[in-house]
């Protein structure tokens, strides 16, 4: 497993500053595109939006939902739809998940993780697999989240290993515990896998 990093008690605008250092780095390095993967939930979006502020070449900007909801990208539990609302105006690509697309390397995957351990829509019940053959899978979470009950869409382990390097961002002391668990290998959740896997910096954020 490689070093994680985490930074305690970091607000939205501490988070979205050591974002746009690591986009600034990127853009610096190369000519060409940045590509990133963001999660949907209710904590990436006020983060996004301080991150906006900063004086960036959006245009070179490639953002990918790491999971979606399969609904309309207008409805409310879109996150892809959220995404464009935000990063389109400010000329980046916000790209739609679906199983025809081709995933590219990221520069970096951001991650929420879930009290039960779950990443992107790699729920426990999914059995997520580090050599998974698939980049990304729709699958049936089970249970299925009320406050979201619909089938998903997401990028799988190997996908977003694929990174130089991984984010993460946890609120709560019941998350904070299952993060903390997963760093020590104490459980098998899809968070645990995740980590066993990664040969990137990785940076928590709770």
């Amino acid at each position: 497993m490689t070093h994680i990093k985490i930074i305690e008690n970091a607000d939205d605008v501490q988070i979205a500053a050591w974002l746009e250092e690591k986009l600034s780095a990127a853009l610096s390095a190369t000519t060409g595109p940045v590509v990133i993967t963001v999660p949907g939930g209710s904590t990436p979006f006020p983060i996004i939006e301080q991150l906006l502020k900063a004086r960036l070449d959006w245009s070179r900007l490639v953002v990918w939902p790491g999971d979606d909801r399969v609904v309309p990208e207008d409805h409310d539990a879109s996150n892809t739809g959220k995404l464009r609302a935000l990063f389109e105006p400010a000329g980046a690509e916000v790209v739609t998940l679906t199983i025809m697309e081709q995933v590219p390397h990221f520069d970096l995957a951001w991650l929420g993780m879930g009290e039960d351990g779950h990443i992107a829509s790699l729920f426990p019940n999914t059995d997520p697999k580090l050599d998974e053959e698939r980049q990304i899978a729709r699958l049936t979470p089970d249970p299925l989240p009320p406050e979201a009950s619909f089938d998903r869409i997401t990028l799988t382990l190997p996908s977003l290993l694929d990174s130089d390097e991984l984010l993460l961002v946890i609120r709560g002391d019941a998350k904070r515990k299952v993060f903390a668990d997963a760093v020590e290998q104490k459980h098998d959740l899809p968070v645990a896998r995740l980590l066993s896997g990664a040969k990137q910096p990785v940076t928590c954020f709770s």
